[in-house]
């Protein structure tokens, strides 16, 4: 294998477009690995520390450098001609008379050709996506902020300035909102209704917009806040914001508000800012209990599930009872059959996550049942993984940490590490379960079904050569107006012999399910 690598001057592309360009790149033939990126320090160090990169090059933000790993140093170069043309072809869109219409280069170029505009959404490099968050901001445009590495020490000015001029930062590292329909970063296509959201996870948000949309109902506007929101440092500004804008927005009659645990203090202000709404909140805050929150007009549920249901049940009129915690009927039924194709030292459960938020869920719901369960997102210290490139027992790992997408587009994208990780699972004797997610909608995969299946049946042969057998559980999440169709998506793993069920609380309450044969 040889790695070359070029550096292209002068051209920018997005992080999202990056990603799905180095999804490309890998399909070729004779390629095992490839990234492209701009040419920013931290971009370079993250090559070089993933072995694409055998010494760090001088930085050179405005240029994209392009590194590929391939067969021979022939594929290679072709490989990164293919690359470069691809990437420099001239735009077909030309204006009459054969007038190019030019690019905006810059926040103030886009607001002259879109002068009615009020909203950006920044996915420059980590650096710089601070400046130019202030400059829209002083320009009066909300933000949208999908660059991460941006410190707190930038994020905190930014949205105080913003709160003092009635404008809403969403960010940084907001991968996920819907606003006035149109979803943004990585977000499904969910129908229009009386629900609000206000959240501080990506594919939390996605979950419970895509489940309200499968339960009949949609929402007004789902507002990202970014991971940092919640924290004491920032004080929740966003959340706040988001809690006030769904409280004077007329269509909204619900406000479902998700997140991990926020700081004590950070949610003691959030929960108040709720009360005062005195329209019908539903909080999800994994891992919080749910009856130290209820109270009021506030509803507290403990899964991502829970928190949609609750929500359509209330934009209905609709009572809401207490939810269960025993995995329903229809998937019971499920249990026996699973169980009675593992043989007797097949104990534990491998979980494959994309999504930090359905990895934490899924460690959590796990542990009530099962016990000690490890991962790279533990609940428990004591129960961090050793090596997150070897399973322990009942391990639950999230694909999307930095570690591993260091030199490698988000696992949403690209499932060739998740596939990889399947097939070494499978050669486990110990392993029962694969349980994973699968998540739809714009930024994802085109096509996760086919990605993952080669790899299921890879698994299950080699599973078989040892008379074992391995047990797939998942879940979907996506509608069926995603670009990949929720039906289509379920049906094609359903054949390949992946059992699904609705929602990532009940995969891993039936793989628990699964291996608890007391």
């Amino acid at each position: 294998m040889t790695t070359s690598q070029r550096m292209i001057k002068n051209l920018y592309r997005d992080s999202v477009a990056l990603m799905q360009f180095s999804e490309k790149l890998r399909a070729l033939e004779g390629i095992k690995q490839a990234s492209a990126v701009m040419a920013t320090e931290n971009n370079i160090s993250l090559l070089v520390e993933a072995g694409l990169l055998a010494a760090a090059v001088p930085p050179s933000p405005n240029d994209l450098l392009i590194v590929v790993e391939a067969s021979d140093e022939t594929t290679a170069g072709s490989a990164l001609d293919s690359a470069e043309a691809m990437l420099k072809a001239k735009s077909a869109d030309s204006g009459e008379g054969g007038v190019r219409r030019v690019p905006p280069r810059s926040i103030e170029m886009g607001l002259e050709s879109m002068p009615s505009a009020n909203f950006v959404l920044i996915s420059s490099p980590g650096e710089y996506a601070a400046a130019e968050a202030r400059k829209a901001l002083q320009l009066g445009l909300h933000v949208m902020m999908f660059s991460d590495n941006v410190s707190m020490e930038e994020e905190i000015p930014l949205k105080q300035y913003a709160r003092e001029h009635d404008l809403l930062v969403m960010g940084p590292d907001c991968g996920t909102a819907i606003i006035n329909g149109i979803p943004l970063g990585f977000a499904n296509v969910v129908r229009r209704g009386n629900i609000g959201v206000v959240a501080a996870s990506g594919t939390g948000l996605q979950q419970v917009t895509s489940l309200i949309d499968r339960f009949g109902c949609g929402i007004t506007q789902a507002i990202g806040t970014g991971g940092h929101d919640l924290k004491s440092e920032v004080g929740g500004i966003t959340m706040l914001q988001g809690i006030e804008a769904l409280t004077k927005d007329k269509a909204t009659k619900v406000i479902l508000l998700v997140s991990k645990p926020p700081s004590s203090d950070v949610m003691n202000k959030v929960l108040d800012k709720a009360r005062q709404s005195k329209k019908p909140v539903v909080v999800e805050f994994i891992g919080a209990d749910p009856a130290g929150i209820t109270g009021g007009n506030i509803f507290g549920v403990k899964t991502l599930e829970d928190a949609a249901f609750a929500s359509v049940l209330i934009s209905k009129g609709k009572t809401v009872k207490k939810f269960s915690s025993i995995l329903p009927a229809k998937y019971r039924s499920l249990v026996k059959p699973a169980q009675k194709r593992l043989k007797k030292g097949q104990k534990y459960i491998r979980g494959l996550f994309s999504g930090g938020t359905f990895c934490y869920e899924t460690v959590l719901l796990l542990s009530e049942s099962l016990g000690k369960v490890y991962s790279n997102t533990p609940i428990k210290k004591e129960e961090k993984i050793p090596n997150v490139w070897e399973s322990l027992e009942h391990t639950v790992i999230d694909l999307g940490d930095d570690l591993f997408t260091q030199g490698r587009p988000h696992p949403m994208i690209d499932f060739r590490l998740r596939n990889e990780r399947i097939v070494q699972e499978a050669k486990d004797p110990a392993t029962a379960v694969i349980l994973l997610d699968i998540v739809l909608g714009f930024g994802s995969n085109m096509d996760p079904a086919g990605e993952l299946i080669p790899a299921i049946q890879q698994a299950q042969k080699i599973a078989s050569k040892a008379k074992r057998n391995i047990v797939f559980v998942g879940s979907v999440c996506g509608t069926e107006s995603d670009p990949q169709n929720l039906s289509l998506q379920e049906s094609r793993l359903q054949e390949a012999g992946v059992i699904l069920t609705e929602s990532n609380a009940q995969a891993a309450r039936l793989a628990a399910a699964i291996v608890d044969r007391s």
